[in-house]
């Protein structure tokens, strides 16, 4: 019952969210322009840009690149001398160079994969200025790259007056990635923010106060207690699908997350606006049936994998099996949630590239593992912000070209075809998770003096194959007891990290860019329509197809044979 009930909410809150993004989207006045256009304006005239003037895919491409290194750069270098900077009431030292090079990257890239502890490694500084501006700012800036896609499909912003081969305009990065931080992540991080401390989650500066233990007569007689802002984090990391906690455990700490009702909103959060994109999408695109067909799908496969997830956890854990009464898998889990809650926010946060946790991954049992592994090679359930529906695009136009040769017809979105170049870019696409996912794990696996994990079994593999899909799918999840912390560890997944977040958001803008300068072929009756059943159901066997054959041996040499090996063990001991 709490499971429907939080994803109902979700549902029916994104819903108006999604309205709400058209508007602002749209390039229409609207309502919000009187309270936040003249903060847009200031900003712009600082950053000395022109947000009216439009910008081709390859304007717009490079403007994102710089940012992202010009922020990038800024963000390594207060990391690497925090212990210089003020905000450090509790004496943290520096970061080592490859610890600080893998957090900068993890967060720039909105992975926020976490090699360190938060509360132990972080000065406030560090937590409040660096990660928490860049969870606000590089979620915008994937929603950014979103806009200027769905604009291509469009046709561009000047499809009305542009000739067929000119440069389109799809909008102006700086002004997309300002209102979205403006308009969109900063009054729903205040609110979130708000109903979470409203639940105990702390909100201070101030240093961490020391308090006697519970149990005297230990050698340990006090213990210092972290704290700080972090519900603002909480709030953004969650909303943002960013993922980063302020503490190591993650939203498993009862500061961090420490009521059923604060665990509702923050999973409520993890999907809110990913859903709301796909509103927004056939807002702006003026195509309400390929938005219905897209929540369908998105919504079908989720449901399953939420379903798959709940099933297996509610399974005894094999490894406990003659050893204690047989009940659902509570390793590794808050007894204040229990398996279906931790489940569900295990799918929903690796279907959503968000990465933070109210349990331990590795402790799943097998099938749900699986699932999250799924959620992260699909990488188009929901997804992240912006970069979720831009993936969830580039399986639609796989679709749209496997359907039209199997009719017949040149493959042709919205009235623009797919033709080699565009085909070309795609199979790039398809190639580059596996390429890099299967290479770094099978490097890092042949070379134990490396590997750093905790099982040398089936499930040692698992948890190398996991940390890098976690970094490629931009997620930050991981199965815990690995030892990633090493040079190999933050330097490889620093590789993995840059290659999974800018290939697969830039490629798609080159392809968008490309359509959008083709002439648009009126609809006829050999026209492929995007919205109905039979497209529907395509797309989900072409999305589980590609998957499947790209991952089928690590998936039999990870939870799948773990699973068998795990159901032999139970059964020799019974």
């Amino acid at each position: 019952m709490d499971v429907m009930l939080i994803l109902a909410l979700a549902l029916l809150l994104a819903w108006p969210l999604g309205a709400y993004m058209t508007g602002i989207f749209s390039g229409q006045k609207h309502w919000s322009d009187k309270v936040f256009g003249p903060v847009e304006n200031g900003i712009f005239k600082i950053l000395g840009v022109k947000a009216s003037e439009g910008m081709n895919w390859k304007s717009y491409g490079i403007a994102f690149l710089i940012s992202n290194l010009v922020l990038g750069v800024i963000a390594f270098l207060l990391l690497m001398f925090q212990h210089l900077l003020p905000m450090n009431p509790d004496g943290i030292g520096p970061l080592s160079w490859d610890l600080a090079l893998h957090t900068a990257v993890s967060f720039l890239t909105n992975t926020n994969q976490q090699h360190y502890s938060g509360q132990a490694q972080l000065s406030y500084l560090s937590q409040g200025f660096v990660i928490v501006t860049l969870q606000f700012v590089t979620p915008a800036m994937g929603l950014a790259i979103c806009l200027a896609v769905l604009r291509g499909l469009m046709g561009g912003r000047n499809a009305k007056d542009a000739a067929e081969g000119e440069e389109r305009d799809l909008g102006n990065y700086y002004q997309d990635t300002v209102r979205a931080v403006l308009r969109l992540m900063l009054p729903l991080a205040a609110l979130v923010a708000l109903l979470l401390v409203g639940q105990g989650v702390p909100s201070t500066y101030q240093a961490s106060p020391v308090v006697p233990v519970v149990e005297q007569g230990q050698s340990l007689t006090e213990q210092k207690i972290p704290l700080g802002p972090v519900a603002a984090m909480v709030a953004i990391k969650q909303l943002g699908t960013n993922g980063g906690g302020w503490y190591g455990p993650n939203s498993s700490n009862p500061l961090e997350n420490p009521t059923p009702v604060a665990n509702a909103i923050e999973t409520i959060a993890l999907v809110l606006i990913p859903i709301a994109i796909v509103f927004m999408a056939g807002g702006l695109l003026r195509q309400r049936g390929f938005a219905k067909m897209s929540l369908a799908v998105m919504g079908f496969l989720s449901l399953f994998c939420v379903g798959a997830a709940i099933y297996s956890e509610q399974q005894p854990n094999a490894a406990f099996s003659g050893l204690a009464e047989q009940a659902g898998n509570m390793e590794g889990k808050e007894v204040r949630f229990g398996t279906d809650l931790s489940a569900l926010w295990a799918t929903l946060t690796t279907q959503t590239s968000n990465g933070s946790v109210n349990a331990m991954h590795d402790s799943l049992n097998p099938v749900a593992g699986l699932v999250t592994r799924s959620g992260m090679l699909i990488n188009a359930i929901w997804g992240g912000i912006g970069c979720g529906f831009i993936n969830f695009i580039v399986y639609v136009w796989i679709a749209v070209f496997i359907a039209g040769l199997m009719i017949g017809r040149t493959p042709e979105i919205f009235g623009r075809k797919l033709e080699k170049t565009e085909i070309s870019w795609l199979g790039v696409l398809l190639v580059l998770p596996s390429a890099v996912i299967l290479t770094f794990t099978a490097i890092t696996v042949a070379i134990p003096i490396i590997t750093g994990n905790s099982n040398p079994g089936l499930h040692g593999i698992a948890q190398v194959f996991y940390e890098y899909t976690s970094a490629f799918a931009n997620n930050g999840s991981g199965f815990e007891g690995l030892g990633d912390n090493t040079p190999w560890w933050n330097i490889s997944c620093v590789i993995v990290l840059l290659l999974g977040r800018y290939l697969p958001l830039v490629i798609p803008l080159l392809i968008a860019g490309l359509l959008a300068k083709k002439r648009q072929i009126p609809v006829s009756n050999g026209t492929l329509p995007l919205h109905n059943l039979t497209f529907g159901v395509t797309l989900v066997t072409v999305i589980l197809i590609l998957n499947f054959l790209s991952f089928l041996p690590s998936m039999v040499l990870g939870p799948i044979g773990e699973a068998l090996e795990l159901t032999s063990i139970a059964g020799d001991l019974k």
